[in-house]
């Protein structure tokens, strides 16, 4: 299990940027990011002075960017495990599947309401 922890810091202009935290001290962390298994180029790791920290720069890749769900995956190299990821959600797919998530919700809600108006006139 790593010990290292990624924390977003800011996503602007096409850079999205985190800090790397629990490396060794003097210990420069081994990762590398990917999108659907291909490497991104790019991405820099930069020390912070005095801190122990890293902080992690990823510049997202055109392709990354496009109708539906996008996920880059940061891992830790050394024993290849997820240390977090960065999801891009666009376009139109995206309004269908909310709207079909809300109607799903709200079939739910009316369910769970109806059981639970039913139980309250059985227990009194």
């Amino acid at each position: 299990m790593t010990e290292l922890t990624l924390t977003k810091i800011r996503f602007r202009n096409g850079l999205w940027e985190g800090r790397v935290s629990g490396a060794p001290a003097g210990a420069r962390p081994d990762l590398y990011v990917t999108h659907q298994d291909a490497p991104i180029p790019g991405v820099t790791l930069t020390e912070e002075t005095g801190t122990g920290h890293w902080t992690l720069a990823i510049p997202v890749p055109a392709a990354a960017i496009g109708d539906g769900v996008q996920t880059l995956l940061v891992t830790d190299a050394a024993n290849n495990e997820t240390l977090g990821h960065v999801t891009l959600i666009a376009g139109d797919p995206l309004a269908e599947d909310l709207l079909a998530e809300v109607d799903l919700l709200r079939a739910e809600l009316d369910m769970l309401k109806r059981a639970f108006r039913r139980h309250c006139l059985e227990t009194m």
